[in-house]
C-alpha cells in the first residue's frame, strides 16, 4: 500500500512529460542490469564518471543491447580515484554532460525493474543527477543480487555466515571474472550472475 502510494506521488512531482515513459508498464519478462563507475562513494559530494547496462529478457542477456557512456564531471578525476576506475581525465575530454548522460539512460531503462550489486548506491547516484532535474527519484522496482544470493545460500546454512563479496559470489555461482574492472564489465557479470540466481535453487 505505502509502495503505490509513494509511486503516485513521484509521479505526481515529474515536471517533464518526456519522460512520463517512467510511470508506464515495463515490458514483460525484462530487466535492466547496471553499474557506475564514480569519483567515490559519497552521493552528496562525488560524481558519477561512467555508466554501464545491459538488457536481460527472460534467461537471455541481450548482447545486442548493451548501453555505456562517459559523464563529464565538474572537477579533475583524483588520482586515488583513477587507481580505482582507470578512468583517466584525458579519457573524459568528449564525455557527455551528467543531463544528456542520464537522459538517454532514462530511455535505455525505461520503466523496467533495475537490477544490480549493492544498487542502492548506482540508484542514489542517478538520483543525485534527477531529483535536481525532473524533480523525481528513480520509480522503476528495484532487485538486489547480494539479497538474491543470500537468500538461495540461506537456505543450506541457516546458521552461517555468507560472504557476500562480489568475487566470491561470482565464484561460487561457478561464472567467470572478467579482468577489466569498469561499469559496462560489472553490469555484464551481474547479468550473469541474476540468470543464474533465477534458474537455481539453494546455493
Amino acid at each position: 500500500m505505502f509502495a503505490s502510494f509513494f509511486a503516485k506521488r513521484n509521479a505526481q512531482k515529474l515536471n517533464d512529460e518526456r519522460f512520463r515513459f517512467l510511470f508506464d508498464e515495463a515490458p514483460e519478462d525484462e530487466v535492466v542490469v547496471f553499474d557506475t563507475e564514480t569519483t567515490g562513494l559519497n552521493p552528496k559530494k562525488d560524481e558519477i564518471l561512467s555508466i554501464g547496462a545491459v538488457k536481460v529478457r527472460g534467461n537471455t542477456i541481450l548482447m545486442s543491447e548493451k548501453f555505456e557512456l562517459f559523464l563529464k564531471p565538474q572537477c579533475e578525476v583524483g588520482e586515488c580515484s583513477i587507481k580505482i576506475h582507470q578512468i583517466r581525465n584525458i579519457d573524459l575530454q568528449n564525455a557527455l554532460s551528467p543531463r544528456e548522460a542520464i537522459a538517454q539512460f532514462l530511455h535505455f531503462i525505461g520503466a523496467r525493474p533495475l537490477v544490480g550489486y549493492y544498487l542502492e548506491f548506482d540508484v542514489a547516484m542517478i538520483n543525485k543527477y534527477l531529483k535536481p532535474w525532473l524533480n523525481i527519484h528513480l520509480p522503476n522496482p528495484q532487485i538486489e543480487l547480494s539479497g538474491l544470493y543470500h537468500d538461495k545460500k540461506i537456505k543450506r546454512i541457516p546458521d552461517g555466515v555468507i560472504d557476500l563479496r562480489f568475487d566470491v559470489m561470482m565464484k561460487e555461482l561457478g561464472l567467470p571474472i572478467f579482468g577489466k574492472h569498469d561499469a559496462l564489465n560489472d553490469a555484464l557479470m551481474s547479468a550473469m550472475m541474476y540468470v543464474k540466481l533465477q534458474n537455481i535453487g539453494k546455493l
